[in-house]
C-alpha cells in the first residue's frame, strides 16, 4: 500500500486553476489550525489546495499514540506520492509548514513544481544556530518564496541575513510573527491579521510567477 492510500488527504476548491500541495510541520496535522486557515485562505482565489498527512501523523491519527516523524526519505516519497495522482496539467506549487517547508523545496524539481513556498523554514534546529538546513533550499525552480516571523526561533533576520541563500529564494519577513506568524498580545497586532497578510503574500508570489 502506498503511502498517498495510508495518510488522509483533504482538497479545498479541486476547481482551482492552480494547485499547491501543502505539507504540515512535525507537530500538527492538515486539520491544525493553521493549515486549514491557510487553505481555505488560499482557495478562495482559485487555488486547488491539497493538504495531506506524512504517515507517522496519520498514525497518530489512527493509534491516538504519538510517532516521531518518518525519515526525510520517507517523507519526500510521501509528498511526491501525492502529487503524483494528479495527472492534469495545472501549474503545481510545493508548500510546507517548517518541516514540511523542507520537504516541499527538497521534491519540488522531482515533482515539476513551479516553485516551493516555505512557511515558517527552520533553517536550523531550535538553539542549535550553528546545524544550518541549507542545503535543503537548493532546487531548479525559476523563483521560490520563504515567509518568515521576525521572531522565529528557528531562523532571525540577523542570522538569516548572513547567510548564502541560493539566488533563487526570496525571504520576507512578517512583523510581530514567530515560527507560526503569532504575534505577542503586546504588539496589539491580531493572528488573523498577520496569517492573512502571509495569506496574500502567498497569492502574490503565485500570480507573479504562475
Amino acid at each position: 500500500m502506498s503511502d498517498a492510500q495510508r495518510v488522509a488527504i483533504h482538497r479545498d476548491n479541486p476547481d482551482g486553476k492552480i494547485r499547491v500541495l501543502f505539507a504540515h510541520g512535525a507537530g500538527a496535522g492538515l486539520q491544525s489550525d493553521f493549515m486549514q486557515y491557510f487553505a481555505l485562505g488560499l482557495a478562495l482565489h482559485d487555488i486547488d489546495i491539497v493538504r495531506f498527512n506524512f504517515p507517522y501523523w496519520q498514525k497518530f491519527m489512527d493509534s491516538g499514540v504519538r510517532r516521531p516523524p518518518n525519515p526525510m526519505p520517507q517523507l519526500e516519497h510521501c509528498m511526491q506520492t501525492v502529487a503524483a495522482q494528479f495527472e492534469d496539467d495545472k501549474p503545481l506549487y510545493v508548500m510546507g509548514k517548517s518541516m514540511g517547508a523542507r520537504v516541499a523545496f527538497r521534491i519540488a524539481d522531482s515533482v515539476e513544481a513551479k516553485g516551493a513556498i516555505g512557511l515558517g523554514y527552520p533553517f536550523h534546529p531550535l538553539g542549535k544556530p550553528d546545524k544550518l538546513r541549507l542545503d535543503d533550499l537548493q532546487n531548479h525552480c525559476t523563483q521560490n518564496l520563504i515567509l518568515q516571523g521576525e521572531r522565529d526561533g528557528f531562523g532571525k533576520p540577523a542570522e538569516v541575513a548572513e547567510y548564502s541563500l541560493p539566488a533563487n529564494v526570496a525571504v520576507q519577513w512578517l512583523a510581530h510573527g514567530d515560527h507560526s506568524f503569532e504575534p505577542t498580545k503586546r504588539s496589539g497586532v491580531e493572528r488573523r491579521e498577520v496569517w492573512q497578510t502571509a495569506i496574500d503574500r502567498v497569492c502574490d508570489f503565485i500570480a507573479q510567477h504562475a
